[in-house]
């Protein structure tokens, strides 16, 4: 068989580039034509990243965040300073994704990133050894594998800590020292064994209300970072149209070639605000009804009709989808949803509503 026989494969593409892939030409754009003042380090002035989150028609930047300006103005502000940026709020209103754009726009890389969990350790926020070398040569630069705290110090970079109060006190505590005096020990080199930050280096941390009391932060770290709450989305129409744009991307990157419709995303976006705010007959699942899950419904509603069926979705689809997002693995979540159905859904007008509630005996149990 010669080589002019062999098919070639496609390179799989990423499911989800960094933001600065993503955006890569208007981050291009923006550091081109911005002539403002910059803070030491960062890769554009706070006028450009501001307008990079929140965007700008008039200039082709696509806004990225839904959400009140004045929050990216003092996110920003904060970063400038020496004290890190902390974000709080209820699970799904884009706290991770806030700050990932933040770090692509003052660093031009979101990439160093430290998950937060109750397994997480210093050595993964810090640094840790290659123990081939370290046996061979002893505690060296050379043996030394740094982790995001000490590249982003040594590179002036943000620095990303998602779910913060996930970890053990001890590992939060790590902080203290590049926080306040913008240095990281290493006591096992001999000589040269603090880092420095470069200008340009900050935290940014994330933390949802949901987890408050797991590992509360310790005062001393607290006065380290400027909080900010990031809230849910308040106008219906304003959330219909990220999880419309959102369900959108996410249908075409899985090779889905119909939008979703409008009409069943209505009532999708109506049914989680609902469920989000409870009421005396149904209440208020224990699951988080965020616009991020409202986001997952509507892909997996689209794949559906798509893939199985070689259609559009009807509003009847949202039942057999969202079951496991409003219940988790909460029976009484379920109950609820399925009151929901049954005494709610009837009042509302129109065939889709009228979809929905037919599709009801789909939930399980």
């Amino acid at each position: 068989m010669t080589t002019d026989s062999v098919s070639t494969v496609a390179e799989p593409k990423l499911q989800r580039p960094p933001a600065e892939r993503r955006y890569a030409v208007e981050l291009a754009k923006l550091a081109a034509e911005d002539d403002s003042p910059r803070p030491p380090g960062w890769a554009l002035s706070l006028q450009a990243a501001r307008t990079f989150i929140v965007g700008d028609d008039s200039r082709g930047i696509a806004r990225k965040f839904v959400g009140d300006p004045s929050l990216i103005d003092r996110a920003l502000v904060t970063l400038a300073t020496n004290r890190g940026l902390m974000l709080v709020g209820e699970p799904g209103t884009a706290k991770s994704l806030l700050s990932e754009l933040i770090a692509a726009a003052v660093s031009g890389d979101s990439t160093l990133t430290i998950q937060g969990g109750a397994s997480t350790t210093e050595d993964q926020i810090a640094y840790s050894w290659n123990y081939s070398l370290l046996v061979s040569e002893g505690p060296t630069q050379r043996a030394l594998v740094p982790a995001p705290l000490l590249q982003g110090m040594a590179e002036g970079r943000v620095v990303r800590f998602e779910e913060i109060t996930r970890c053990p006190l001890e590992v939060q505590d790590s902080l203290l020292s590049p926080l306040s005096d913008r240095v990281l020990a290493i006591p096992e080199l001999e000589g040269d064994s603090m880092v420095f930050a470069r200008e340009g280096f900050n935290i940014i941390a994330t933390a949802n209300t949901r987890d408050r009391g797991v590992n509360e932060m310790s005062a001393a770290l607290k006065r380290r970072f400027n909080f900010e709450t990031v809230f849910p989305i308040a106008d219906f129409k304003t959330e219909l149209d990220l999880v419309e744009a959102e369900a959108s991307a996410a249908l075409a990157r899985s090779g889905v070639p119909a939008p979703p419709s409008r009409d069943v995303l209505e009532v999708l976006v109506r049914v989680f605000r609902d469920l989000r705010t409870g009421d005396a007959n149904s209440g208020r699942p224990q699951a988080v009804m965020s616009t991020a899950e409202a986001v997952s419904v509507a892909h997996a509603v689209g794949i559906k009709a798509w893939y199985l069926r070689g259609g559009t979705a009807v509003a009847g689809d949202i039942v057999d989808c969202m079951a496991g997002a409003a219940a988790k693995d909460n029976a009484e979540d379920l109950a609820r949803l399925r009151r929901y159905l049954e005494q709610k859904a009837p009042k509302r007008k129109g065939p889709h509503w009228e979809s929905l509630y037919q599709a009801r005996n789909l939930l399980p149990g």
